[in-house]
């Protein structure tokens, strides 16, 4: 069994908490769009474009050439921002698990299980509800048997006369 969280990081876990829930929500958004760009590419073969000779937002073919999938659209590529988008903030994702991970000092499989929630759709989105519980729920029952196994806060110890009653 791992040891438990010092109470002194516990307003680092909390932050660490926020960042990781703000991040699980953005890269689970960006993975769903990764994966709708992907069957849009592959499946019908076209990419999202912004700007260029189609207008506004337009989709242009993509041709097999001699290098695998080459785009003939002009303008700002989309479908190839949302996959590097995704890429680096999935490595800001990752980053967050490991700081929630190693202030609740777990084992690795779990950091292992959050890091999937970056590359499996939809998963971020429920371990973020999962972890938050989880992690709330242990700081609250760890901060109150602190605050009742505390002498002055116990039912069991008798009140101690102050110096001006003795």
């Amino acid at each position: 069994m791992s040891p438990a969280p010092k109470l002194a990081s516990f307003p680092a876990i909390r932050g660490a908490l926020r960042f990781y829930q703000v991040c699980s929500v953005v890269t689970g958004t960006m993975l769903l769009l990764l994966c709708a760009e992907m069957v849009v590419k592959y499946a019908f073969g076209y990419e999202l474009f912004l700007g260029g000779s189609g207008g506004f937002l337009w989709f242009a073919p993509v041709v097999e050439g001699p290098n695998g999938h080459e785009s003939t659209g002009d303008g700002l590529n989309l479908s190839l921002g949302i996959l590097v988008t995704h890429g680096w903030f999935y490595v800001v994702y990752l980053f967050a698990c490991f700081r929630v991970w190693s202030l609740m000092r777990w084992p690795f499989l779990r950091f292992l299980l959050l890091a999937l929630g970056g590359i499996v759709p939809f998963l971020s989105f429920f371990l973020e509800v999962r972890v938050a519980r989880e992690v709330r729920q242990y700081l609250k029952t760890r901060e109150d048997v602190e605050l009742h196994s505390r002498p002055e806060h116990s039912s069991v110890t008798q009140a101690v006369p102050a110096e001006n009653e003795r």
